[in-house]
């Protein structure tokens, strides 16, 4: 890999001295912090309103590593899912979702996951790194390019869903928010993004401490210990009740309802009983409750519910008076579910 240093890993300052050590204006550091973040340039070249010589200066003393797009497929549904390629070779995903209502881009936190989830296909791929702030903004820059190329509509929202546990690269996610939602940025508004966890109490309390203005959502999937345990290892150092204190510490620092994410299992999780336990876990917890068809994934135990099961899931929830979503799968002729674009990119 190249000595050179990431231009977009550089404070305004050290930008600013570098330019004025070569007898440079110091106001090139920000002309070229314009190109970096609010028009998403991926490339010296496309600096246009600085000399030749000024980007060939950046050419010879700095390195950018975008990311680029490896393979697109797109849906039925107009559902854009993206294989992206990292500079160091490995792949990541990233997903245009459009809805009659919103452009959602869902982006990639970490190459692979430590977590393991049974029924996520990233859960399969190891965890090799966290992703740089950088290439986490660059998936939103490029996946709003696809909103307004495809279908002329702007990307309204941001949700980290992408693979990996973005709680577990919390100072790059919360620095690519940043530049997403700076006016020097992509400047969307911090209550169009959404982040996803599995559930790490801890972090959850730092950003409840950090007193973010993002959305929360927390990937449930089962309220009780015993199914959660089974298809997600992390709720045994983070069961129940201490995911319960840590959502009501967030709520109170914030002031902001936390979204109960819960796939609906075919004979796992979708009886009424199991509806009676997610309405007494999210009676405890300010929330409203997203319901998530699944996308079943290569080799998977689990599959998709029927509609007359989660019809009746619903109802057992709105007849405790909870606010309940639900979202529809999206992509099912495509390689939808989450890191199995990814997996077939390795394999390939």
């Amino acid at each position: 890999m190249s000595e050179l240093r990431n231009i977009r890993h550089l404070t305004s300052d050290e930008l600013k001295s570098y330019f004025v050590e070569r007898g440079e204006k110091p106001y090139r550091a920000k002309q070229v912090e314009e190109w970096l973040w609010k028009k998403a340039a991926r490339s010296f070249e496309e600096m246009t309103n600085l000399s030749k010589e000024t980007r060939n200066l950046l050419e010879s003393g700095f390195r950018m590593d975008p990311i680029v797009i490896e393979k697109k497929q797109v849906s039925n549904d107009r559902t854009i899912k993206n294989a992206f390629r990292l500079h160091d070779g490995p792949i990541i995903e990233g997903v245009l979702i459009p809805t009659d209502t919103r452009m959602t881009a869902c982006v990639s936190s970490q190459v692979g996951c430590s977590l393991t989830c049974a029924f996520c296909a990233t859960g399969k791929l190891d965890r090799l790194r966290n992703l740089h702030y950088d290439e986490i903004f660059d998936q939103v820059a490029i996946i709003r390019e696809q909103a307004e190329q495809h279908y002329n509509i702007p990307l309204s929202n941001v949700v980290y869903m992408g693979m990996g546990e973005p709680l577990l690269n919390y100072s790059n996610v919360l620095r690519s928010i940043e530049l997403i939602t700076s006016p020097q940025g992509l400047n969307m508004a911090p209550r169009r993004i959404t982040v996803s966890t599995a559930g790490i109490a801890k972090m959850i309390k730092k950003l409840g401490d950090d007193q973010v203005k993002f959305n929360l959502a927390l990937s449930l999937h089962a309220a009780n210990d015993t199914k959660r345990n089974r298809i997600m290892p992390i709720n045994e150092s983070n069961n129940l009740h201490v995911l319960e204190d840590a959502l009501n510490y967030f709520y109170d620092k914030t002031g902001t309802r936390v979204t109960l994410e819960y796939i609906v299992f075919k004979n796992f999780n979708d009886s009424r009983e199991d509806a009676r336990e997610l309405a007494a876990f999210a009676k405890r917890v300010v929330s409203k409750i997203n319901l998530i068809e699944y996308n079943p994934i290569d080799g998977g135990e689990f599959e998709r519910t029927s509609d007359d099961r989660v019809n009746a899931f619903m109802n057992e929830l709105w007849l405790h008076g909870l606010v309940v979503n639900l979202r529809r799968s999206r992509g099912k002729d495509i390689d939808a579910a989450c890191g199995q674009l990814a997996n077939k990119s390795v394999k390939d």
